[in-house]
């Protein structure tokens, strides 16, 4: 949608690869002044170059969201160079893998809920305030376990998204009376590096690892498709609607990867997990 964002700022956590960068590339397309971050600085360097070569307007800064401190610079950088924030996705995230819970340290626990759900209440702490006073659309990163569905090795990951929708949902309903937009977004199972060749997995799933390859064959949503899809959102009258939860797996894509993943079952493709 090209010019859908001219003039708003919008704010990305994580963005720097993945989903955030095809989200930071998406909005700048669309004329957003676009502020990408992560935790690594040469990858926020490297991100706000190619934006602005591709034409785009960009600028950025590390950010660890799991560091109240870390979000409240963000937030102060955006506003001091461009303005004002319309926006604010927070899209920062981690997964640990393919993995049953007792496999995981008590460190990596901690990570996983530092950064997908604290990060994300962290920054709603900040933006909620700001946005009911400036108006703007904050939308906060769900996924695979967001209804609250078992979803089998990948427990801790899905209870922090179970989590963030329902925060999701408590924070639309108490704002409701400004001129704030707050949803949540699930992009689905998209095609990224990650489930190809970094994802890590228990070694007794080790036989059944082909059928995370399968799925995303089924269901995945390219990155292309998750960019373009968002930027209506992001460009919506702030306050117009609220605690909406957006998401890619629907209508053919959704039929499609439920026939292949039944047929490949009952084929013998898919491999039954311990």
């Amino acid at each position: 949608m090209i010019g859908a964002l001219v003039g708003k700022t919008v704010v990305i956590t994580g963005s720097t690869r993945g989903i955030g960068r095809a989200i930071a590339e998406a909005a700048a397309a669309a004329g957003a002044n676009v502020v990408v971050s992560s935790r690594t600085p040469a990858a926020v360097d490297a991100a706000i170059a190619e934006i602005m070569a591709s034409g785009g307007l960009a600028s950025g800064m590390p950010c660890d969201v799991s560091r109240s401190a870390d979000l409240e610079g963000l937030l102060a950088h955006a506003i001091e160079r461009w303005g004002r924030v319309d926006v604010w996705m927070n899209n920062a995230g981690i997964s640990e893998g393919y993995r049953p819970v007792d496999e995981l340290s008590a460190e990596e626990i901690r990570t996983i809920v530092d950064i997908n759900l604290t990060g994300t209440m962290l920054a709603c702490r900040l933006l909620v305030p700001y946005f009911r006073e400036h108006g703007g659309v904050l939308i906060n990163m769900a996924g695979r376990g967001y209804r609250g569905e078992a979803t089998p090795y990948t427990a801790s990951y899905a209870a922090t998204k179970a989590a963030v929708s329902s925060l999701t949902k408590s924070l639309a309903a108490e704002n409701k009376d400004a001129p704030v937009s707050i949803h949540a977004f699930v992009p689905g199972m998209v095609a990224t590096d990650f489930y190809r060749d970094d994802m890590p997995c228990s070694p007794k799933l080790e036989a059944s690892r082909g059928n995370v390859a399968l799925a995303l064959d089924a269901f995945g949503v390219p990155l292309d498709v998750v960019g373009r899809e968002v930027v209506p959102i992001l460009a919506q009258v702030p306050g117009r609607t609220t605690g909406k939860t957006y998401t890619l797996l629907r209508g053919l894509r959704l039929v499609r990867g439920i026939a292949l993943m039944s047929w490949w079952g009952m084929s013998g493709k898919m491999k039954r997990e311990p």
